[in-house]
This record gives C-alpha cells, structure tokens and sequence, in this order.
C-alpha cells in the first residue's frame, strides 16, 4: 500500500456486486463504488489509493470486531481498530487521514507495499492524530467562547456573561455546530466501545454531552415555544465540557510520543532486489517479490540475506545480531542455513532460497509482533474503568431516578433529575485528570532519560514481578571486541607484542580475528610482516615474524605445552565468558587477548537494585548456552534462558503473563521485537534497532539499564498522581449523584445545580495543581 494516503480516499460510490478477493486493485478508480458484497477477503496488498478521497476524519478507526456488512461512514470515525476488519458493504465518506492500522493483518502483504503507513503502537485506542485534536481544539474553542458568554451556567448567569434579542438562537446555532464537529470524535467512540461491549471513558464523554444537547434542545423549544414553566439548558456545560475533553486528549498526544511502524521497519531490512540465478548459470537482476521457494540466489559480501536458505557454495561469516542476539560473527559454509536479514561477511555465497513471504523467519516475526500488540491492545487503562463504573452508574441511576419521579411527580421533573444526573456524571475534570499526569510525568521521564511511547506503560509498570533482560546489547555492549590484552613478557613491550598479533591474524576473515585486527588499529600499532602463516586445525595460528615462530593458540593447546597462566591474569575474563587466545613466541607464553560481548559497567549494580526491589531479573538471550552461563553468573542472575529464537522469547512471556505474572521486558534487537510487544511493558534500548524501539512502550535514549530504576519509580508515583486525581475529578460523584438523583428529596434535600458547577469546577482547579506535584528522587 505504498504511499497510502486515506486522507483524500473517497470510497462514497463504490459498488462491488461480487467477491474481489482474487482482484487486483493496483488500478482500480474507487472514486464512485459501493461494496454491497463481501469482500472480507479481499487482497489489498497490490492496492493503489494514491487517488482516493476519505471525506472526513476516521483517525484511530477500532475495528478490531467490527462487521462493515451495512455500514455508511457519514462521519468522523476516529477510535476505529482494523484488527479483524470485514469490509462488506463499506461505504467511507469520510478522511482516514489518521487512521489507525496498527491492528491490521498485514501479515501477507508485501513490504514494498506498506511504506509510509502509518501504524500507531502507543497504545492510544481512544485518540485521533494529533494534528486533528489540535485542529479540533482549537476550532472548538472558537465557537465555545460565544455560548461561554451568552449561556447561564446551570442556571446562573455569571458576572461577564450577557444577552441580546436573538442570542438564544445564537447559542442554539453554534452549540448545533460543536456537538457534530467537536463531539464527533467522542460520539464515533463511543460508537466502537460500545459496539465492542466495553463502554469507557468515550461512552462517558458521549453520554455527557449528548444529553447536554437534547435535553437543551427540548429546554429551548420549552421556553420558546410552549410558553410554560422556565426550562433549563446545559448549551454552557456541553460547550465546556466538549473543550475541556478536546484539550485533554491533546496534551496527552502532544506528551506521548508518536509511535512508528514496527512492521515497516521489519519489512525495510529485505532488500528491494536480488541476484537470482537461471538454469544456465546467468546472473539477472529481479524483485524480492518474484523469488520463489527451491530459487538461487547470490550473495555478495556486505549484502543482506534476501531470504531464509541454505548455502550450495562459498562460505563466509554472517551477522545475526540484530536477528538472533549473537554477538559474534556466525561462520556458514555449504549446507549451513542463513536467516533473511542478516548481514553477510566477507565473503560471497550461493543460497538456495527456503522460506519467502510468510514462511520466512522475519515475516514470522512480523506476525509475532503484530498479534502480541493486538493483544495488548486490549488492555484497559485505569481512566476506562472509572469511566466504565461511572456510565453504569449513572446509567442505573439516571433511568431509576427517572422513573421514581415519573410516578411520584411528572415528567418534566423526571426529566429534569436523570438529565442532571448524567451531565454530573461526566465531570469536566476527569478530561484533564490523567493527560496533566501523563505531561508532567513525561517530562519527567525526558529528563531522566526515559522517552515515553505508551501511557499506559506507566499504568501498567506497578508491581512487576519480573523484568526480563536480552543479555546482547542490554546487559552487555552487543559487540564481539577486545575486552583485555595482558602482557606476560619480561622482554617484549605491547606494541611488539601487538604486531606479531596483528601479523598472523591480518589475513584471518574470522571473528575474533576482525576483533582483534580491530583493536591493534585502535591502538595505532602497524602489524608486523608475517612469513609462512598457516592455520593449525583446531589450534590457531602460526608463522615466522622477526625470524622468530610465532603463534596464537587456544586454552587446549597451551595445557598440551603444560604453559602456565597466572590465574589473577585470567579470572576476570572467564568469569565474563570471554574466549581467550594466547601469543606464543619460540613457544614461550608472552600475551593472551580477551574477546568477548563486554558487559556494561553499571549491569551487576542493576541487577542487584531490581532484586533489593523484590522484581526477579532473567536473563534471555539468543546467545550459547556457555556464554550464557557465564555472564548470568557474573551478574548475580539465577534464572536465564539460553540458544533462543524470537517465538521462543515470546513464549515465556506469553507463558508468564498467563500464569498471572506482570512482567517488563528490555531489549533491543529484531529479535526482542515480538517479545517487547507482548510483555506487560516493553523497554527497548535507545541504541538497539529501530525494530525494537517501536515495538516497546518505553525507550532508553541513554541506553543505560540504571535508568529502568527510575521508570519504576516515576510509574510508582504517576500511578499514585493517577489515582489521587481520578478520586479529586470524579470521586465526589459517590455523593452528587444520589443527590442529584433526589434520593434526600423526602427531607427536603436536593442537589442544587449551581452547587455541582462549584464542585465540578473546584475539582478541575484542584486536578491541575495536584499532577504538578509530582516528582521523583534520583539517587
């Protein structure tokens, strides 16, 4: 769907009459059809919409259970989740500018084809873009101020308040205009919530200002028209209380960070072309599209895996870091199986493809990635479920109330106490209760090197159990080096010593050769000139330099020569897992040199916080079991998982969050990307690949794992900020809504409207100075 744009679609004339699942659609004009048929198979990956017009706003659509069988969009249908989208008979009228596609099975679709789709994975379900809240916003508040002045708030006219012949109308007009356009999006939730049968904060807002306009509606046709008993309106508290809810949801999208496609990311590392061999050995140059299963391809040296394969012919060392969290370079020769996405060495090799499209590990990973954050959609935040409460509390006591009074009194005091009931049980503060806490901890989590993607990852980070830690690139730098060189000698200085390294290893193309030509370059020393170099299997290396035999040899061979080593030289390299090569000269010891993954500085310090703390660190790591094993040792970590693939990391936390465990993972490779997904919250280094940083809610831009501890104490006092203000913004509902209702009639008790303003607006006052309290202590 490359370079999709929904913001000028128009599907208002659409007519398909039969199934089109097999259609290709590149081509198509869709400016005049209907789909009175069903397309929910339809293929849309070849799809063309560069022409198309979407009439009005349909950012953040929830169609995660939505059946389109009869539906016409004349509306904006922001809140609209595509998760399980069946689009029979759609009609769109409307923009899609923003529109929502994070829950879209794009599991079959070509990569090329998704380029600059936009798929927001912070977690906002109930959110339009940004740009649109502004835009809304600020219209809003245009036709807000008006009412603002010419309408008596519940009753009372305030002191700059005043009227002129015909102002009603005015007000009726412009209060008509604000509920369609300022409303539309809270409507067009509401709309989904319940729909999906899990009514919220959209349903609240709805119902609030819903009844707001009707009952308004019914009070100045009373009055104008009927000529009996004075009615009165809510035009006042349906205009405030539409601005106040816009304004809300816009300083909570101006706090959050934009989230990016993960998807795109996964499907940019492929190659657009490849190198594709025919039947007589002819190179051609084709679309990754067009390679197929049992296809040979050529890979030169430095390219990407265009696919899964095996290897027919070459050998070379491949990176798979960013794909399965192996530190060093990965030795492959023929008959050895290559993972589409790795980076290939120095060398170049036949492949002969073995899984493309949705058989191939990345698009396996793509579906991981995608159903984990479907299902962690799904989760409700604190805000919805006082919202919840609230409408069916207020619903059941609305309708109960009303009919009480119908039958001890009339309709119009029916009328008049459940229409109160339902405006206070929208409070104008519970609007700003969470986005104040959400803007204020955001700038909190900036400066303590933390960038929020999700709110709800501050929500959802109390009480943890446990944190689950990629061991490459989180616990440890995520690069194959030199971790030490000890010089042994007596005779020789480093830089001598360094030479005769670099002379053997200079011609070498493995791993810890390329460590350590890297780390003599570093030291600006020039290697040595080398004769007669030769590799001794399962040894090392050997030849003449500076006439004498030099050598560099593993652990075995220098037992085989009963070569001692100082044991204080060694034991902190073998307690990091480091591979170790020792420098021989005539067959005396006179150097080793340590490689390794080196683990960060401050990671044992971590690991012992977040234990004090009471949350259990595991280690998981695509990494050997021996590697594995050591760095877990070294840091103190009693549990870890070695040798995993990506459905393997995701599958303990799947396994963990079913057992009822609450648990953060922090990675930052392509294969922590389905894993960040699915954990209770994702924390992605700011370093790792832009795969990991968009599947997880929380980024450390310091890249530092010490500032986990500081996202844990500010989701501590955010959820307490949360709470306090949700109490300050709706709590005192516990009291106004039985009053309201008359349930203290008989003594002569009823909630006077004008008493609800004050507390209504008391509370928004008292919301706003609380979440500027919070703050968080740093070490």
């Amino acid at each position: 769907m490359s370079e999709m744009d929904h913001s000028k679609m128009n599907h208002g004339d659409m007519h398909h009459q039969e199934d089109m699942s097999g259609v290709d659609h590149s081509q198509m004009d869709h400016s005049d059809m209907h789909h009175p048929d069903d397309m929910s198979e339809m293929d849309h990956s070849q799809m063309d919409h560069s022409a198309m017009h979407h009439r009005e706003d349909m950012s953040e659509m929830d169609h995660s259970k939505m059946n389109h069988g009869d539906m016409h969009h004349q509306e904006d249908m922001s809140e609209m989740d595509h998760s399980q989208m069946d689009h029979n008979d759609m009609h769109h009228q409307e923009d899609m500018s923003g529109m929502d596609h994070s829950k879209m099975d794009h599991s079959a679709m070509s990569h090329h084809d998704m380029n600059h789709m936009d798929h927001d994975m912070g977690g906002m379900d109930h959110s339009m873009h940004m740009g649109n809240f502004k835009q809304k916003f600020w219209l809003s508040l245009v036709l807000a101020i008006p009412i603002i002045l010419l309408s008596p708030m519940m009753g009372i006219d305030l002191p700059f308040q005043f009227t002129f012949p015909g102002s009603d109308w005015v007000v009726l007009i412009l209060a008509t205009v604000l509920f369609f356009y300022g409303g539309q999006p809270f409507l067009a939730g509401a709309k989904m919530e319940l729909k999906q049968k899990s009514p919220a904060m959209m349903t609240l807002i709805a119902m609030g200002i819903t009844v707001s306009y009707l009952y308004s509606l019914y009070a100045f046709v009373a009055n104008h028209f009927l000529h009996g008993a004075h009615v009165m309106d809510f035009f006042w508290e349906l205009a405030t209380l539409i601005v106040i809810m816009l304004l809300g949801h816009w300083i909570e999208m101006s706090a959050v960070s934009n989230a990016s496609n993960a998807l795109q990311k996964l499907a940019e590392l492929l190659p657009d072309t490849v190198i594709r061999l025919t039947k007589e050995g002819k190179e051609e140059k084709v679309s990754l599209q067009e390679v197929q299963a049992a296809d040979h391809l050529l890979v030169r040296a430095g390219d990407k895996m265009p696919t899964d394969g095996v290897i027919e012919e070459g050998s070379t060392t491949v990176d798979e870091s960013a794909v399965t969290g192996e530190s060093r370079g990965v030795k492959k020769q023929v008959g050895d199986k290559v993972i589409g996405g790795s980076v290939n060495g120095n060398g170049t090799i036949r492949i002969q493809v073995t899984g493309t499209g949705e058989t191939g590990y990345l698009a396996k990973v793509m579906e991981m990635v995608r159903r984990a954050q479907s299902e962690k959609s799904q989760l409700e935040s604190l805000a919805d479920k006082v919202a919840k409460w609230l409408f069916y509390v207020a619903l059941a006591v609305g309708v109960l109330a009303f009919i009480i009074w119908l039958l001890v009194a009339d309709l119009p005091t029916a009328m008049d106490r459940m229409v109160t009931v339902f405006v206070i049980a929208c409070p104008h503060a519970l609007g700003l209760a969470i986005p104040l806490v959400v803007a204020r901890s955001t700038s909190i989590a900036a400066k303590n090197g933390l960038l929020l993607k999700n709110r709800n990852a501050l929500e959802n980070a109390h009480d943890l159990d446990m944190v689950l830690l990629d061991k490459t690139g989180t616990l440890t730098a995520g690069t194959f080096a030199v971790t030490g060189f000890e010089n042994l000698s007596t005779t020789y200085n480093d830089e001598k010593l360094l030479s005769w390294l670099g002379a053997l290893e200079t011609s070498a193309n493995h791993p810890i050769a390329t460590g350590i030509m890297k780390y003599i370059k570093e030291q600006k020393v020039q290697p040595a000139s080398a004769e007669n170099v030769k590799n001794i299997s399962g040894v090392g290396l050997a030849g003449v330099v500076d006439g004498k035999s030099i050598k560099i040899v593993n652990e075995k061979e220098l037992q085989r020569l009963t070569l001692q080593v100082p044991t204080a030289k060694i034991t902190r390299y073998q307690e990091q897992g480091n591979t170790i090569s020792y420098l021989l000269a005539d067959d005396d010891l006179v150097a080793l040199i340590a490689l390794g993954d080196q683990i960060k500085p401050n990671a044992k310090a971590f690991i012992k916080a977040l234990q004090n703390r009471g949350i259990e660190p595991v280690m998981l790591t695509g990494d050997n079991q021996h590697a594995a094993s050591a760095v877990a040792n070294y840091l103190g970590v009693t549990r870890f998982h070695a040798e995993l693939l990506p459905d393997g990391k995701e599958t303990i936390i799947a396994d963990l969050t079913k057992a009822g465990k609450r648990v953060a993972m922090v990675g930052d490779g392509i294969n922590d990307a389905p894993s960040l997904a699915r954990a209770t919250v994702g924390i992605a280094i700011g370093a790792g690949t832009d795969v990991a940083i968009d599947s997880a809610d929380v980024v450390l831009t310091n890249s530092n794992p010490e500032d986990i501890l500081h996202f844990l104490d500010l989701a501590q006092q955010t959820r307490k900020k949360m709470i306090q203000n949700l109490w300050w913004g709706a709590g005192y509902n516990i009291f106004a809504i039985p009053l309201a209702a008359g349930i203290l009639a008989p003594i002569g008790i009823v909630l006077n409207p004008a008493v609800g303003a004050i507390l209504m607006s008391l509370s928004t006052v008292i919301v706003a100075i609380n979440a500027l309290t919070l703050k968080i202590k740093r070490d």
